[in-house]
This record gives structure tokens, C-alpha cells and sequence, in this order.
């Protein structure tokens, strides 16, 4: 199993990196950023965009892979954002992993402060098909023209392209219909954070309903189910998962039993999401981390 962290973007980078540094350091296979442009009651600030944060992070690391949880299709063009991804790529030597979803609806923030008008659950389904199939191709291809409901190219170039070949690998979150569809066709990963709102062992079921799901999705798409890896962000449960080193270590345990390979978690914050302590990170990296 191979385990995450992901850091908000709600701190300047002269305190920032040092969480960065620290994730390699402690063992950490991969950390993550937000990507909105304003989240929850951290909207009113400070809160800084991804793009530039993990072009940040991969000049303090060197081995941690770095990735977006999850880019949002709310605020970026397929286009200029896959230039973007690409000069990140090369920054970091070709350590970026890029988690794709359709983006949160209104009443959300990233939903509403461009101005545009609120679309229905059906069109961000839409929305999100067009912009990660777009976004594959102007990955993989030089010199695409591609006209949707949603998203047109026009001769968009992408030279000298990722460094990963064929393009970043994208973990694509989805919890059922065309958009876990998409996960098996497009995805070398799937991430999941269950139903919210529900107790815990309802929460686990969930999570075990969704990797149900996947199955049947890989199945269609002809695809064997150690091709793709599979994620699951722990703190989307009720229960914070650095709250404890027992506690992590037991949910780590019961989401391998589930088959999935690769854990995430929250940074601990002093307040508010994520409240926890940071001396939590010390132990999970002595007993967890390096030992598996």
C-alpha cells in the first residue's frame, strides 16, 4: 500500500514548504494540493492555486510523487491547462499525477464566482467527459482541433509534451454512472471518497459499493483491475483519520482489505477541517509509513 497527505493551499509558501519537505522526509509515496479557487469557510483567505504550489513543491523534493486533488473543470480550459500540467511534469522530473473530477455545483464557491450560469448534475456530467477527454488528447497529441458542447481546440499545440509518456497519469474520481465509466477507460487511477453525510460503517460501505462498481466499470472496458491503481481519501469518512496513529493505522488496514492501494489523508491544521496535531505525523511515519 502506498500512502498520501495532502496540504491546503491556505498558507504563504514561506511556511508552506516546510509541510512539503517534511512529506518526503517522513515517507509519504505522493502529496497533493487543492484545486479551487476558494474552499469551504477558507474561502475568505489566504489561499493559494495549485498550479504554482506544486511548481513550488518540486523545487524543495525530489522523490515524492506530486499531484492535484482534484482539478475541476469549474474554472480551467483543457487547453491552457494541459500547457500547464506539462511545464509542472518537466519542473519535477516527470513525479506529477493529476486527479481529475467534474467539479463541485452551486451553491460551491468555484461554482458560482465566475459568473456563469449553474448547470444541472446531468451537464456537469457532460462538462466533465468533454474536458478529461479533451484534456487525454491534447496530452498525447500534437497539433489537435476539437470542437464540443463545452470545450473547442483549434491546432492547440503541446510540444515537447509531459515527461511521462504517453501523458500524466490521471486518478480520476467518480462514484458511479458515465463518470466511473470514464474512470476505467481513462483513469491508470481511481479515487473515491464514499458517501458523505453518513455514519462510519455506513461511510465504509459505501466505499466498498463504489470498488464494486469499478469492478463492473474495469470489466466493461476490457481493462484487468491490477492496471489501475485505487485511491481512497480516508478523511472523507466522519472520522478525521490523523486523529490517531491507531486510528490511521486501522483505517489504512480496512481499506487494503477492500483492495484499494493507496490511502490518503489531510495534513493536520491547527483549526477548523483537518483540526488535528502534527506530533500524530511523527509516529504514523515510525509505524506505518516505512514499514510496509
Amino acid at each position: 500500500m502506498r500512502f498520501g497527505i495532502v496540504i491546503l493551499g491556505d498558507q504563504r509558501w514561506s511556511q508552506a514548504a516546510r509541510r512539503w519537505r517534511q512529506a518526503e522526509e517522513y515517507g509519504f509515496d505522493h502529496a497533493w494540493t487543492y484545486d479551487h479557487l476558494g474552499w469551504r469557510d477558507l474561502v475568505n483567505g489566504p489561499w493559494f492555486d495549485a498550479i504554482p504550489t506544486l511548481t513550488a513543491a518540486a523545487t524543495v523534493t525530489s522523490r515524492i510523487a506530486l499531484g492535484i486533488l482534484v482539478a475541476s473543470p469549474n474554472f480551467r480550459h483543457p487547453v491552457s491547462f494541459a500547457r500547464q500540467l506539462t511545464a509542472v511534469d518537466d519542473i519535477c522530473g516527470g513525479r506529477l499525477v493529476l486527479g481529475l473530477g467534474a467539479g463541485v455545483g452551486d451553491p460551491a464557491y468555484d461554482a458560482l464566482v465566475l459568473g456563469g450560469p449553474p448547470l444541472t448534475g446531468r451537464q456537469r456530467a457532460d462538462r466533465f467527459g468533454e474536458f478529461a477527454e479533451l484534456l487525454d488528447l491534447l496530452l498525447r497529441t500534437d497539433g489537435v482541433s476539437w470542437r464540443g458542447e463545452y470545450y473547442a481546440a483549434v491546432d492547440a499545440r503541446n510540444l515537447p509534451g509531459c515527461v511521462q509518456r504517453p501523458r500524466v497519469p490521471f486518478v480520476v474520481a467518480a462514484r458511479q454512472g458515465r463518470s466511473i465509466e470514464l474512470a476505467a477507460r481513462l483513469g491508470e487511477g481511481w479515487v473515491t471518497i464514499g458517501t458523505r453525510n453518513a455514519g462510519l460503517d455506513a461511510w465504509w460501505r459505501s466505499v466498498a459499493d463504489g470498488a464494486r462498481r469499478f469492478d463492473d466499470a474495469l470489466a466493461a472496458a476490457g481493462r484487468a483491475p491490477a492496471d489501475v491503481r485505487r485511491y481512497v481519501s480516508l478523511d472523507a469518512a466522519p472520522v478525521y483519520s490523523l486523529s490517531s496513529a491507531g486510528y490511521f493505522a486501522d483505517a489504512a488496514g480496512r481499506a487494503r482489505e477492500l483492495g484499494f492501494t493507496d490511502v490518503i489523508s489531510h495534513w493536520p491544521r491547527p483549526a477548523g477541517p483537518y483540526a488535528g496535531d502534527e506530533a500524530v505525523l511523527d509516529i504514523i511515519a515510525a509505524a506505518d509509513l516505512n514499514q510496509t
